[in-house]
């Protein structure tokens, strides 16, 4: 029995030797993988922390050229609400002169804007209850080297300054509003010249 048991022994002693180095060759291969691991988790680490890096970068470039946008056009708002104000205040002062300014005004536009041979020139009810006395024969004195006569009428227009000259049924409006209307671009030029330049 003593050759068995020397049998026995040598395997369990071989058994134990391959045991430990299985186990060896386990640990060796477990300290690959986790050395493996942890260089995969700092290159992963590393490189979310560069797309992040990144995607703050690129998030805060957005919200600056937002911002930038927004400013400019507050800034473009705030420039066409100064000159649209500007054009509203001289059209309110032209509507408000004292009545002889005013005239004077309504005649040099009446000789701007008639046309050769006969017309009428309406006027507001507030303008022909207030028009200075001998008003037409300046207004026509004025127009003889153009060879036109206008007669103001007794017929009024729903206008708020200005007037409306009539040449055989075709009408001119000559208002203030109409003719800040159809000047508002040019207008809007010269105001933006004189404010912002």
């Amino acid at each position: 029995m003593a050759g068995l048991d020397k049998i026995i022994s040598q395997i369990k002693e071989e058994s134990q030797k391959a045991a430990e180095r299985t186990r060896a060759e386990a640990r060796s291969k477990a300290d690959e993988i986790l050395a493996q691991a942890r260089a995969d988790a700092q290159r992963e680490c590393v490189d979310i922390e560069r797309r992040s890096k990144q995607a703050v970068a690129n998030i805060l470039e957005r919200g600056r050229t937002a911002a930038e946008l927004k400013k400019r056009g507050a800034i473009l708002a705030e420039k066409q609400r100064l000159i649209g104000a500007t054009i509203g205040m001289a059209k309110a002062e032209l509507k408000g002169l004292e009545t002889g300014a005013y005239f004077d005004m309504i005649l040099k536009l009446a000789v701007k804007s008639a046309q050769p041979g006969e017309g009428e020139l309406l006027l507001s009810k507030k303008d022909l209850e207030r028009l200075p006395e001998g008003f037409e024969d300046r207004l026509n004195a004025s127009l003889k080297d153009k060879g036109a006569v206008l007669h103001i009428s007794g017929d009024t227009r729903d206008i708020d300054g200005g007037f409306v000259l009539t040449y055989g049924g075709i009408e001119e409006n000559c208002s203030i509003d109409a003719l800040f209307d159809a000047a508002h671009e040019v207008l809007q030029d010269k105001v933006q010249e004189i404010l912002f330049s």
